[in-house]
C-alpha cells in the first residue's frame, strides 16, 4: 500500500510525532508506520475511553513516551535518546470550550510548551523538518467570504485561538531567530487545517463525536451554533498535506512558511447542513438548538487553499458525502461488532488519490 508514496521520503526515518496519543496524531502515526518510518510518539496519556490510539494497537511499532511539552528537560531527553529527522507536532490543548474553562493550561501547553520543543530542536543535530500544525482559528475574525489567505492578519477571540495565533509567531520567530542562515539544516512549516471528522474521534464538546454519543443514547444532541460554517473535512486530508509538506521541506527550504489545507467550497458548509448529510448514514442522528448563551465562535471560517493547490500539488480527495459515509461507516462497525476500519479506510484514501493523479500518490 505504501510504496513510493511521498517520494519514499519517510522510509527509514526517524520521524518523531507529539499528540501521537490524540485523533489527528494516532491516524498519522499509523500512516507513518506504513510509509516505513521509526515513528516515535511523544504526548499525554489518551484524555478519552476509548481512544483510538488504544484502539489501533501500535504501541510495539512506536516508541511511545508519555512526556508533558511543558517539561522541558523530558521533551529535550526524548530528542537526545531519539535524535529525530522529522517532527510533527501535534500535540495541543485542542478544545475551544475547554480553552475558556482553563486558558492558563492552554497557553502553557501551545505556546510555552511549543518553546520547549523549539528549544530540544535547537540542541538537537540531527533535525532537518518540523511542520507545526496549529488550526483555521489562527486568523483574525474577519470572514472573509473568498476565504483566508495565508498572508491575511492572526487575531483570536478565545484563548484556544489565541494561544495558536501565538504558536504561529513563535514558529516564525525561531525561523527568523536560528534558522534562516544559509547553512542552517532546519525547515519550518505551519499547517492550517479545517475541522476534522472521521473514525476514532471520541474527544468532548466536539460535533461528531458528541452526535456519535446521542445516537447510541437514542438520544437528541443541542447544537449550540447550527448555523456555524467551517471547512470540514475527513482526517487523512490534512495529514496527506502535513506528509506532503514535509517531503518538500526535506529537499527545499523554500516550502517553509504557513500553509492552508482545507476542502475547498464544497466542504465549507453549515452545522446544520453537516448534520443533515452525516444523517443521511446514519438516520437514528437528531439534534436540537441549544438556545443558551453561549462562548463566542467565529459564526464563518473559509480557507483559500490556493497555495498548497499550486506549490504543493496537494488537492482533496475525498468530497463531502464520501467523508460522511466513511466516517459513518467507521463508527457503525465499531459499535456494532467492534470492528477498528482505520487501515481500511487509509487504503481506499490513497487508491482514490492514485485515481485522481496526485503527485504524492505516484
Amino acid at each position: 500500500m505504501a510504496l513510493n508514496l511521498f517520494g519514499d521520503v519517510y522510509a527509514g526515518r526517524r520521524v518523531l510525532v507529539t499528540g501521537h496519543t490524540g485523533f489527528k496524531g494516532s491516524w498519522l502515526a499509523m500512516w507513518l508506520r506504513t510509509l516505513g518510518a521509526q515513528v516515535t510518539g511523544l504526548a499525554l496519556d489518551p484524555d478519552t475511553q476509548p481512544s483510538h490510539w488504544s484502539l489501533l494497537g501500535l504501541s510495539d511499532g512506536i516508541a511511545d513516551h508519555r512526556v508533558d511539552l511543558r517539561d522541558a528537560e523530558a521533551v529535550r531527553t526524548v530528542f537526545d535518546n531519539h535524535q529525530p529527522e522529522i517532527v510533527f507536532h501535534l500535540a495541543a490543548q485542542p478544545l475551544v470550550r475547554r480553552s475558556y474553562r482553563d486558558p492558563a493550561d492552554t497557553f502553557a501547553t501551545n505556546v510555552a510548551g511549543l518553546v520547549n520543543l523549539f528549544e530540544a530542536i535547537r540542541a538537537c543535530p540531527s533535525m532537518r523538518v518540523l511542520v507545526n500544525a496549529t488550526t483555521d482559528k489562527v486568523y483574525a475574525d474577519r470572514a472573509r467570504p473568498e476565504g483566508y489567505r495565508e498572508t491575511d492578519p492572526l487575531g483570536g477571540h478565545d484563548p484556544y485561538s489565541s494561544s495558536k495565533a501565538c504558536a504561529e509567531l513563535v514558529s516564525d520567530c525561531y525561523r527568523k531567530s536560528y534558522f534562516s542562515a544559509p547553512d542552517s539544516t532546519v525547515r519550518i512549516a505551519t499547517a492550517r487545517a479545517g475541522n476534522v471528522i472521521g473514525g476514532g474521534d471520541w474527544a468532548e464538546d466536539r460535533l461528531v463525536p458528541d452526535l456519535v454519543r446521542a445516537a447510541a443514547s437514542d438520544q437528541s444532541l443541542r447544537i449550540r451554533n447550527p448555523s456555524a460554517v467551517r471547512p470540514w473535512q475527513h482526517v487523512l486530508e490534512p495529514l496527506s498535506g502535513y506528509l506532503r509538506l514535509g517531503q518538500r521541506l526535506w529537499g527545499n527550504v523554500d516550502f517553509a512558511g504557513a500553509w492552508n489545507f482545507g476542502p475547498g467550497a464544497a466542504g465549507e458548509v453549515s452545522v446544520r447542513q453537516l448534520t443533515a448529510q452525516l444523517g443521511a448514514h446514519w438516520p437514528a442522528l437528531r439534534i436540537e438548538q441549544d438556545l443558551a448563551a453561549q462562548p463566542h465562535e467565529a459564526a464563518i471560517l473559509r480557507l483559500n487553499c490556493d497555495k498548497a493547490r499550486q506549490q504543493l500539488a496537494w488537492h482533496p480527495v475525498w468530497d463531502i458525502d464520501t467523508m460522511l459515509a466513511r466516517t459513518a461507516n467507521w463508527y457503525h462497525g465499531f459499535l456494532e461488532s467492534g470492528r477498528i476500519g482505520s487501515a481500511d479506510d487509509l487504503a481506499a484514501y490513497i487508491d482514490e488519490a492514485r485515481r485522481h493523479g496526485l503527485e504524492w500518490a505516484a
